[in-house]
């Protein structure tokens, strides 16, 4: 009886202890655990990843890889910058306008050449990706940080690319729709 008292005494207290933030590794789980989060806590950025990889994915062929990569790599690149130091004005603006442009490209079913497509998703990147940077909490990791913007980033491209197969083989009109849909929500990005 004495043992198994002692032992849920013991189970209750381990319960109520808070983590001890000295030991290593608690930057890095915050870190991840932020970097997680932080593309999809904002509205923009969710409409924007996804939006790359809806555009892929109609676009296909070798885009369905580039464009997502291409964006990714960027984005990852323009974190670090931030985290570093650097400076982006305007760099909510570009957001807002990442969103307005891809629906565009969605709505208009443009299918640039590759390196054209690629190219414009590593710009529109650059503004995302110092966003995330620059918000990065004080008690993190940069480097899980950065591990978990570009998971969730790509999370999201496949939630894109996801889409583009259900539209294209169900319903191709959908994705102009959807399209218009993200020049609206950029618009009211912009405008807010």
């Amino acid at each position: 009886m004495l043992t198994r008292l002692t032992g849920a005494l013991a189970s209750l207290v381990t319960m109520m202890a808070a983590p001890a933030l000295a030991h290593t590794g608690v930057g890095s789980v915050n870190g991840l655990f932020h970097g997680l989060q932080h593309p999809l806590t904002g509205l923009d950025h969710v409409l924007a990843m996804i939006a790359v990889g809806l555009w892929a994915g109609l676009v296909g062929g070798r885009a369905r890889i580039a464009y997502p990569v291409a964006f990714v790599s960027a984005m990852a690149l323009a974190g670090l910058w931030a985290m570093a130091g650097g400076q982006l004005p305007g760099a909510e603006v570009g957001i807002a306008f990442s969103v307005v442009i891809l629906g565009l490209a969605i709505a208009l079913n443009l299918a640039p050449p590759l390196a054209a497509g690629a190219l414009a998703c590593g710009i529109f990147a650059i503004f995302h990706g110092f966003a995330h940077g620059a918000e990065l909490p004080e008690d993190a990791s940069r480097v899980s940080y950065a591990i978990g913007f570009v998971i969730a980033t790509s999370a999201l491209h496949g939630v894109g690319l996801l889409l583009a197969s259900q539209f294209a083989v169900r319903m191709p009109q959908l994705a102009r729709i959807a399209g218009g849909g993200l020049i609206l929500a950029g618009v009211a990005i912009l405008s807010s």
